[in-house]
């Protein structure tokens, strides 16, 4: 008998129950099946061009920073001028995600582009999230080879890149979201949920960014927000 086992045996004892009774099981079923969802609140709930102000208001009030362009053609020189703002060296990681893959890179000639998993060893990271609650002003981004999670994490300095059509309003709908996208029972290994750079207050209560993780959080929203 496993320690899990042990605990869940406990758990069971104490509520008096099996686990195997019908309606106990029926319970669990219905709720997988309906995704009930709680009171989502009104913050969020804007028209898009509000709702973008609200997620990079957001970003900003975490310790984060926003740049915006049209199209996915200005992505790259969006890049490079957050690493000249910084004095870092022209030089990003990247998973193999097709959009990213896709943008025209080649026009800033100084930048250095790789892609795969980040071993450590890389200052920046480029990621592209599945899409943004402006809520909270947080980042979905789903685990895979298209955007390795060590991207998230390894190097200094995390670049994002955000389609101003994914950002939305609360939790509950960047839920849905992915359910719809993947399936309800197919969803990646990992979603990291990011909401501003690294931070700590352990020691001393004194606020110290990077302490596991990026420093600096860069978010590029891309196109213009529906009316």
């Amino acid at each position: 008998m496993s320690t899990r086992d042990v605990v869940l045996g406990s758990i069971r004892q104490a509520l008096r129950v099996t686990g195997r009774e019908a309606p106990r099981r029926k319970v669990v079923a219905d709720r997988l099946e309906g995704h009930p969802t709680g009171i989502v609140p009104e913050r969020g709930q804007l028209e898009p061009k509000a709702r973008i102000a609200l997620l990079a208001e957001m970003i900003a009030a975490a310790a984060g920073s926003v740049a915006r362009v049209s199209d996915p053609a200005g992505v790259p020189g969006a890049v490079a001028d957050f690493l000249r703002r910084f004095n870092l060296p022209l030089s990003v990681r990247r998973g193999h995600d097709a959009r990213l893959a896709a943008l025209p890179w080649q026009l800033e000639g100084a930048l250095e582009v790789t892609a795969g998993a980040s071993d450590g060893q890389q200052l920046a990271s480029v990621s592209h999230a599945f899409g943004a609650v402006a809520e909270t002003g947080t980042l979905v981004l789903t685990s895979g080879t298209d955007n390795p999670s060590t991207l998230n994490f390894l190097p200094d300095n995390h670049i994002v890149v955000v389609d101003v059509n994914d950002v939305v309003g609360d939790f509950e709908t960047i839920v849905a979201q992915l359910r719809r996208h993947f399936g309800g029972r197919q969803l990646p290994r990992l979603v990291n949920l990011i909401t501003g750079p690294s931070r700590s207050a352990d020691i001393e209560q004194t606020l110290i960014l990077g302490a596991h993780g990026p420093r600096r959080l860069h978010v590029i929203l891309v196109g213009e927000a529906r009316d």
